[in-house]
C-alpha cells in the first residue's frame, strides 16, 4: 500500500510560479509510475503530467513547455514546478501513482494522494 501527500499548493498571481510536491510512503517507491492530475470546480479530472520509473516523461499539451515534472528516489518524492501560471490552471491537484505507466495515462492510478489547492488570481 502506497500513501501519497502532496504539499506546496496556494495562491500565486498570473505569471507566477509553485513547485508541487508528492512524498510516498510504503511500497517501492522506485519502481512506479507517478502522476499529476488537476480537477477544477465544476469540471472533470484531468491529466497533467506523468514520469515513470525510468523517468520517461508525457505532458498534457496545456502544460508542456511550463510545467517540469521530476522524481528523487532516494527522497521518495515527484516534483511538478509551475511557471508561468495562468488562470486556467487554478484547480485541485493531485498525485497519484500505479506500477504501470498505462494506468497512469488513462487515469486510473492505483493510489491517489488528498491533493492540494492551487489558485492562480488576475
Amino acid at each position: 500500500q502506497v500513501q501519497l501527500v502532496e504539499s506546496g499548493g496556494g495562491l500565486v498571481q498570473v505569471g507566477g510560479s509553485l513547485r508541487l510536491s508528492c512524498a510516498a510512503s510504503g511500497g517501492t517507491f522506485s519502481s512506479y509510475a507517478v502522476g499529476w492530475f488537476r480537477q477544477a470546480a465544476g469540471k472533470e479530472r484531468e491529466f497533467v503530467a506523468a514520469i515513470s520509473w525510468s523517468e520517461d516523461i508525457y505532458y498534457a499539451a496545456y502544460v508542456k513547455g511550463r510545467f517540469t515534472i521530476s522524481r528523487d528516489n532516494a527522497k521518495n518524492t515527484v516534483a511538478m514546478q509551475m511557471n508561468s501560471l495562468k488562470p486556467e490552471d487554478t484547480a485541485f491537484y493531485y498525485c497519484a501513482a500505479s506500477v504501470t505507466n498505462r494506468a497512469i495515462r488513462m487515469g486510473r492510478p492505483d493510489y491517489w494522494g488528498k491533493g492540494t489547492q492551487v489558485t492562480v488570481s488576475s
